[in-house]
C-alpha cells in the first residue's frame, strides 16, 4: 500500500511519523531476528531486492543457529537465527547504521520477543530517521512483535508483508497473479506510491465505514505481549488488523477473547481479517470472528490478503486507512513521496 505522505515531524495528532519512501540505490540491512535462515531462499530474496535497485546488505549472523538455552544448535531442539545477543546486536546495528535506509526481516518463526529486553531503545530512537525521515521496518509473523515496539518505542511507522526469505524469495522465478500482486504491493510500499492505493477483502462480517491509524499484525503475538511491558497501546479510535497461521479456531478465539478482557479492543474503529491459513474450517473461523468481535458494533472486513497465504500484500502499520465493509476495501489515502525525488518507482506499479 502507499507509503503516502512521509515527512521526519511528528503528526500533530500524534500518529506515528512515516516512514521514508525508499530510492534506487538506497542500502538494506537485512536481519533475522526470529527463526533460522535458508542460505538458499536468502539469496533469492536478496536479488528480488536487487532487482528493485536496492543495495542490500546482511548482517553479521543472519545465518547463525542456536537452541532457546544459547547453546550451539543441536539436532531435534528448536532453532533461534542465533543467540538473542547477537540477533538483538544484528537489528540494533543496522537501525542505526546511517547508511542504510530500511532494515527488512528474513523470516519469522519465534524469537523476536526475546529481544525487546535487550534493544538500547535511546539509542535506536536517536537513529530512527534523518532529514529523510524515519527508516522503514520491514517483515510479517513473529515480527510483530517489533512492529508493536517501534511503533510505540520511537513513534515511527513500520511495514508489514513478506519477508526476505520467505514468499519474497519466490519472487525470484515466474510470476503467477499471487506473486504479481505481493511484489507490486511489497514495492509501492517501500518506495512510496504517490497514488495511495487499495486493498480488496473477499465479504464484510459487519457493515460500515471508518477511518483510523492501522494497528494490529499476527495475533498471537499480540496476545503475548498483553500485560507485559512491551503490550500493543490500545486500539481505541485504530483500525485492527489480524492475522495468523495454524492456529485452530478455538485457540483464535481464546486469544480474541483474552484481548476482548483486557480490555484491548475498546474503542477501536473497524477491524480488518487478513489470511487464516491452515487455521481450520473457514466457516468456523467467521462464526467466531462474529461472535467475539460483532459486539464492538464496528466494520469488519473480511478476506484481505495481509499475512501467510499465497498472496501478501504490504501494509503501513501507523498510516491512516479507511475501511468500507460495504465495498470490501481497505485503502491508504493518496499521499506524495519527498518533492527532491522525483524518479518514478522501479518498474512500475502493477
Amino acid at each position: 500500500m502507499s507509503g503516502g505522505t512521509r515527512e521526519g515531524a511528528a503528526p500533530e495528532d500524534g500518529s506515528p511519523r512515516r516512514f521514508a519512501g525508499l530510492r534506487p540505490g538506497d542500502r538494506v540491512a537485512v536481519v533475522a531476528p526470529s527463526g533460522p535462515v535458508d542460505p538458499v531462499r536468502l539469496e533469492a530474496g536478496c536479488g528480488v531486492l536487487r532487482d528493485l535497485g536496492l543495495e542490500v546488505v546482511l548482517a553479521g549472523h543472519v545465518l547463525d543457529r542456536a537452541n532457546l538455552a544459547g547453546a550451539a544448535a543441536r539436532d531435534g531442539w528448536h532453532r533461534l537465527a542465533g543467540t538473542d545477543a547477537d540477533r538483538a546486536a544484528d537489528l540494533e546495528a543496522a537501525w542505526c547504521d546511517p547508511d542504510v535506509r530500511a532494515v527488512l526481516c528474513a523470516r519469522g518463526g519465534y524469537g523476536a520477543t526475546r529481544l525487546l529486553d535487550l534493544l538500547d531503545w535511546d539509542a535506536l530512537a536517536a537513529a530512527s530517521g534523518d532529514g529523510r525521515g524515519p527508516k522503514a521496518l520491514h517483515g510479517s509473523s513473529d515480527i510483530t512483535a517489533l512492529h508493536v515496539a517501534f511503533g510505540a518505542r520511537l513513534g515511527v511507522s513500520t511495514s508489514f508483508g513478506p519477508m526476505v526469505a520467505g514468499l519474497v524469495a519466490d519472487l525470484a522465478g515466474p510470476l503467477d497473479d499471487d506473486r504479481e500482486r505481493t511484489l507490486a504491493h511489497l514495492r509501492s510500499t517501500l518506495f512510496g506510491d504517490p497514488a495511495g492505493a487499495t486493498v480488496t477483502g473477499s465479504h464484510a462480517l459487519s457493515p460500515g465505514r471508518a477511518e483510523g491509524v492501522l494497528t494490529g499484525g499476527t495475533l498471537a503475538l499480540l496476545t503475548a505481549l498483553i500485560g507485559t511491558p512491551h503490550a500493543p497501546p490500545p486500539a481505541a479510535g485504530r483500525i485492527v488488523l489480524l492475522e495468523d497461521v495454524c492456529e485452530a479456531p478455538y485457540r483464535v478465539d481464546r486469544m480474541l477473547t483474552q484481548l476482548l478482557q483486557a480490555g484491548w479492543f475498546d474503542g477501536a474503529a473497524g477491524v480488518v481479517l487478513g489470511s487464516w491459513t491452515d487455521c481450520g474450517d473457514p466457516a468456523e473461523l467467521d462464526a467466531v470472528f462474529t461472535d467475539r468481535l460483532g459486539p464492538l458494533g464496528v466494520p469488519v472486513l473480511a478476506g484481505v490478503p495481509a499475512g501467510h497465504g499465497p498472496c501478501q500484500v504490504t501494509l503501513e502499520l501507523g498510516a491512516p486507512v479507511r475501511l468500507d465493509a460495504a465495498a470490501l476495501t481497505l485503502s491508504v489515502p493518496a499521499g506524495r513521496r519527498r518533492a527532491s525525488d522525483s524518479r518514478p518507482l522501479p518498474g512500475g506499479v502493477r
